[in-house]
């Protein structure tokens, strides 16, 4: 097993982790830009638009939308593995653990600034 660091903010990776992480970021920028396909490919084929009811247009549109943001954080998450800026919490500059990256790879907050920045809303 290749026991090569990462140097840089990233050093609390290993060379195995930065790579698995940014493959799932991958698999998940392959997945949302079909989903966005797909929801498009749906809107259209559904026309004239006063066959559905505004319930399924707010689903829609609900969906696209989130697609969208999850997909603009994972391109960053990949901008910042390209940087080697991954992995540092924004707010309070440190680590983020090496689990939480595990779930949501493009984390931009360590655990305890995401509960910090989600209390304030």
């Amino acid at each position: 097993m290749n026991h090569q660091t990462v140097k840089g903010p990233s050093a609390h990776l290993s060379f195995e982790d930065l790579t698995a992480l940014q493959e799932n970021l991958h698999e998940q920028l392959l997945f949302r830009r079909e989903q966005l396909r797909r929801i498009a490919a749906a809107s259209q084929a559904q026309k004239p638009p006063g066959r559905r009811s505004p319930g399924q247009v707010e689903v829609q549109v609900k969906l696209a939308a989130s697609a969208r943001m999850v997909l603009a954080d994972v391109r960053a998450a990949l901008q910042r593995i390209a940087e080697g800026r991954y992995g540092i919490c924004h707010l309070c500059r440190r680590p983020i653990d090496r689990d939480r990256l595990a779930i949501v790879p493009q984390a931009r907050y360590c655990a305890r600034c995401q509960q910090v920045r989600e209390a304030g809303r």
